[in-house]
């Protein structure tokens, strides 16, 4: 790059969520739509003569999405073959809150804001760049856009990016929200002027699930992101959306039951499934808590990591929910995040730093900025051992995380996330 300079805003800011939360069940006009687990071959012809149409099969056709007469899950579970039934539901994103703006010089060098990005000090994400930085390997976002046109994005496949709105599969849309494209920068930003993502040689996918008019998405549409990164090849997909903790109700396992068999069919395809673990404090162990995507079989799940790699103040926890720890932004407490002086990292600089659409730059906070942390990280691995299933790099990232022994800690799973001890084990 030339040595001009060029001036950037950095907007101050904190997410305690930066996850999804319930806006209700997908409906439109009397009419729902469900998530139906098919228990036999014959189940689609029953369930027309009931009434319903299928729009889309998952898991070879093991799930269907269905639409039909609202209410009408007891109907759907009572009809023989359907193994189970529950309506498709909707999240809504909780957006960032943006305080106050600092304007800084972008300099002479590239990436010129790396010094802030104290998340890819703590993972090695440098030394590790000597033997690997994602070439080769490909990484879908599942989230609500990436801008591809940002000046650190230039590494996103615009003709493979899709959306997926209400069933079909669109065009690239770009990113309305800027969630999407803060995950992404985290994931494989080039470096270009700004910022260094994990593996900036990999190529980004975009998997849009949330609609141009409303910040809203629905597990039906998740599911179909998930095989679609599949479909295209993707080595990891990050899943840095899901929903606040659930109580063991039976309708709320029905989901799980449901979802299953995509996550494990997408898997066992190669794709490593990535979901941050949420930002409701939660022991998701307590009372047999668990939360979607993050918890399902097939899913690594990521809580997040403070400057110190203490479990952040918001982030999730549970033994046998998170697999590893990954920097994901603030301390410990809300009110030692918050602090502006006396601390290693004064606010807002123990968020984490990345891009936003319009060539912008922007720190946020939740395990939606820890997730993807591990999707780089397994782009990394995957371009050292290219013939890897999805189970051997999750162990190569597991077997290099740090801090602690075993796999079982309520905080941090296998340890905090370390970049380079995991391509040392692949």
């Amino acid at each position: 790059m030339t040595h001009s300079t060029h001036r950037r805003t950095l907007l101050k800011g904190i997410v305690a969520g930066s996850t999804l939360t319930f806006a209700g069940l997908a409906t439109a006009e009397g009419h729902g739509r469900y998530l139906v687990r098919a228990g036999d071959g014959n189940v689609e012809d029953r369930v027309r003569d009931e009434g319903f149409e299928v729009e889309n099969r998952l898991a070879g056709g093991q799930v269907l999405v269905m639409s039909g007469e609202a209410d009408r899950s007891d109907d759907l579970r009572g009809i023989e073959g359907v193994a189970e039934a529950a309506p498709d539901v909707r999240f809504e994103l909780e957006r960032p809150a943006e305080t106050e703006s600092a304007d800084v010089d972008a300099g002479d060098g590239a990436p010129a804001l790396f010094d802030l990005q104290w998340d890819k000090h703590v993972t090695e994400v440098r030394a590790t760049h000597e033997s690997a930085t994602g070439s080769g390997s490909r990484l879908a976002i599942i989230d609500t856009g990436v801008d591809h046109t940002h000046q650190d994005l230039g590494n996103v496949n615009s003709g493979a990016s899709v959306s997926i709105i209400d069933g079909e599969v669109g065009g690239h849309v770009g990113d309305a929200y800027s969630h999407g494209t803060h995950v992404a920068g985290i994931t494989a930003a080039t470096g270009a002027v700004g910022v260094l993502g994990t593996a900036p040689d990999a190529e980004l996918v975009s998997v849009r699930v949330f609609p141009e008019d409303e910040p809203l998405a629905s597990f039906s549409d998740i599911l179909l992101a998930m095989e679609y990164a599949a479909d295209v090849g993707a080595d990891a997909a990050n899943m840095s959306i899901g929903t606040p903790p659930i109580p063991p109700a039976a309708n709320a396992n029905q989901y799980r039951r449901v979802m299953e068999p995509v996550a494990q069919g997408v898997t066992s395809q190669g794709t490593l499934l990535v979901g941050s673990a949420g930002n409701g404090d939660a022991n998701l162990q307590q009372g047999g808590r668990f939360t979607l995507p993050n918890s399902l079989e097939g899913v690594t799940g990521i809580s997040a990591t403070g400057p110190n790699d203490q479990r952040a103040f918001y982030s999730n926890y549970g033994t046998n929910e998170i697999d590893v720890g990954a920097p994901g932004g603030g301390y410990e407490t809300l009110e030692k995040t918050l602090e502006e002086e006396g601390v290693e990292y004064p606010f807002p600089t123990n968020l984490v730093l990345s891009t936003v659409p319009g060539d912008g730059y922007a720190w946020f906070a939740g395990t939606s900025m820890a997730a993807p942390q591990v999707t780089g990280t397994a782009g990394l691995v995957r371009e050292v051992a290219p013939g890897a299933n999805a189970n051997r790099v999750e162990r190569a990232i597991k077997g290099g995380a740090d801090i602690v022994a075993g796999e079982n800690d309520p905080d941090l799973g296998a340890g905090r996330l370390n970049a380079a001890d995991a391509v040392d084990d692949a």
